[in-house]
C-alpha cells in the first residue's frame, strides 16, 4: 500500500500490476491520473455531464473488473480511453430515438464547460467553445467521437485510432465528413472579411477549423489538461 507520492515513480502498467497483485490503492492512482482526460472526452462526445459521468464510472468499473484481460499492447491511458469511449457510444447508441441535442439549450450548453474553464476562459473563447459543442451534438456517433479525440483532446490520429479500434484511415474519414457536416453550421465564425470573400463557401475546402475567429486554435478547443498522461500507441485485442 503506497499513498499517492508514494506512486510517482511507477509507471501505469506497473500500477496495472499492482493492482493485480491485490495493492487496494493502486488502480485508485491510475484513476486519479487519467480521470480529467477520461472525463473531458465523455462529456464531448455524450454532450450531457450526468451521462458523462455514468459513462465514465461504468467505463472504470469495467476497466477494474477487467484489468487480467489487458495485454499491454498500447499504453494503459489508451485502453482506459478505449473503455471510456465504448461506454459513452453504448449510451449515445441506446439513447438514439430519445436524445435530444444541447443546441436549443444554453443552460446545458454552460455545463459543458468545466468550472474552471468557464472562470478563467476569455469570453469570446466560452461562447466558440458553446457553439462547437453545439455543432458536435448534431453528427453521429462515430464521427462525433473521431472529432472529439483528434481536435478537442489533441491526439494523434494513430493514437485515436488506437483508442476506437479502428484503422487510421478509417478515423482520417470519420473526421473528414464530421468536419464537412460541421462547417455550415460554424460559417457564422468566420470574420467579416472572409465571409465576404467567400459568402457561399465556394473555394475554401477546409475543415471548421477555418472558421473560427482570429486568434482562436487552429484545432477545436482542448479539454482539460492532463500532464500526467503517457499517451502511446493502440491495442489490438
Amino acid at each position: 500500500m503506497a499513498d499517492a507520492g508514494g506512486y510517482d515513480a511507477t509507471s501505469d502498467q506497473e500500477l496495472l500490476d499492482l493492482h493485480l497483485r491485490g495493492d487496494p490503492d493502486a488502480f485508485g492512482e491510475l484513476v486519479r491520473r487519467h480521470r480529467d482526460r477520461l472525463w473531458a472526452v465523455a462529456l464531448r462526445t455524450l454532450g450531457d455531464r450526468e451521462e458523462a459521468a455514468d459513462a465514465v464510472q461504468d467505463a472504470l468499473v469495467s476497466a477494474y473488473r477487467s484489468a487480467h484481460t489487458f495485454r499491454g499492447h498500447s499504453a494503459v491511458t489508451t485502453w482506459l480511453h478505449r473503455i471510456t469511449v465504448n461506454a459513452c457510444l453504448d449510451r449515445l447508441r441506446k439513447a438514439a430515438t430519445r436524445r435530444t441535442s444541447p443546441v436549443d439549450d444554453p443552460e446545458r450548453m454552460e455545463q459543458l464547460l468545466e468550472p474552471h474553464e468557464a472562470a478563467s476562459a476569455p469570453a469570446e473563447r466560452n461562447a466558440l467553445q458553446r457553439e462547437l459543442v453545439a455543432a458536435l451534438a448534431t453528427l453521429p456517433a462515430d464521427q462525433r467521437a473521431a472529432l472529439v479525440l483528434v481536435d478537442m483532446q489533441g491526439y494523434p490520429v494513430a493514437e485515436a485510432a488506437g483508442i476506437l479500434d479502428v484503422p487510421v484511415g478509417t478515423v482520417k474519414s470519420r473526421c473528414a465528413r464530421g468536419r464537412a457536416r460541421l462547417l455550415p453550421l460554424l460559417t457564422h465564425l468566420r470574420p467579416s472579411r472572409e465571409r465576404a470573400r467567400h459568402p457561399s463557401g465556394e473555394g475554401r475546402n477546409h475543415p471548421p477549423r477555418a472558421s473560427v475567429p482570429p486568434g482562436a486554435p487552429e484545432r477545436l478547443p482542448t479539454g482539460p489538461p492532463d500532464s500526467a498522461t503517457a499517451k502511446g500507441g493502440g491495442e489490438r485485442t
